[in-house]
């Protein structure tokens, strides 16, 4: 891979190749290509904004943040988030990384879907959600010069991204729908299919089995 894009240089320690091949052993080019740029679009707000982040951490979390969308790392009855979050914490934890550190990346991937909270933690987590924001629904696109967006695409190619993207979204909403409730999620279950509607949390409050 390339190793540096536009001053962000890719980490290449022991722990980030093994990260990188088990990755790119169960995903394919898409979701690869664009996890890489969300380690380099979040650390290049992290080196904008001038945070002090852990940068073998943060390519960790964006490596593994859409690792519970594959068939190998997904379950029945947890978010995809959660899939690849205990995916990532497990293979931290298995190489000797200490506990804060796995639960920080845990932490990173579980939220890089919600919204108006990662903003506010720790930068690993807030420039994993900067950096998914970015690349996938243009937030934050006018922060980076058009010289920077060109330099990281063409290491790391969109394709057919927004089309391919979707596709596996929904495939994964699809397959255990009662995981999207409440999220953004969801909008890939309604988009693929407007009758489904979800459950009413106004409906939920009033039918509790409580007198008030």
């Amino acid at each position: 891979m390339t190793n540096v894009i536009s001053g962000v240089t890719i980490p290449d320690s022991k722990l980030a190749r093994e990260a990188t091949e088990l990755v790119r052993s169960y995903e394919d080019e898409m979701l690869f290509n664009h996890s890489v740029r969300v380690y380099v679009f979040g650390a290049m707000k992290g080196q904008r904004q001038k945070l002090k982040f852990d940068a073998e951490l943060l390519y960790v979390a964006a490596l593994f943040h859409d690792l519970g969308l594959v068939d190998h790392y997904h379950s029945e009855t947890k978010r995809f988030e959660v899939d690849g979050a205990d995916a990532a914490r497990d293979f931290l934890r298995a190489r000797g990384i200490g506990e804060a550190q796995s639960d920080l990346v845990w932490e990173a991937i579980a939220l890089h879907t919600t919204p108006g909270i990662p903003q506010f933690m720790r930068p690993e987590i807030a420039l994993t959600n900067a950096g998914v924001l970015v690349d996938v629904v243009g937030v934050g696109y006018d922060d980076y010069t058009p010289e920077q967006r060109d330099q990281v695409i063409s290491a790391f190619p969109r394709g057919d991204f927004k089309n391919e993207f979707l596709k596996v979204q929904t495939c994964s909403a699809l397959k255990k729908p009662q995981t999207t409730f409440g999220t953004v999620n969801f909008d890939y279950i309604q988009d693929h299919d407007p009758s489904f509607h979800k459950p009413n949390a106004c409906t939920r409050i009033r039918n509790t089995p409580w007198r008030s």
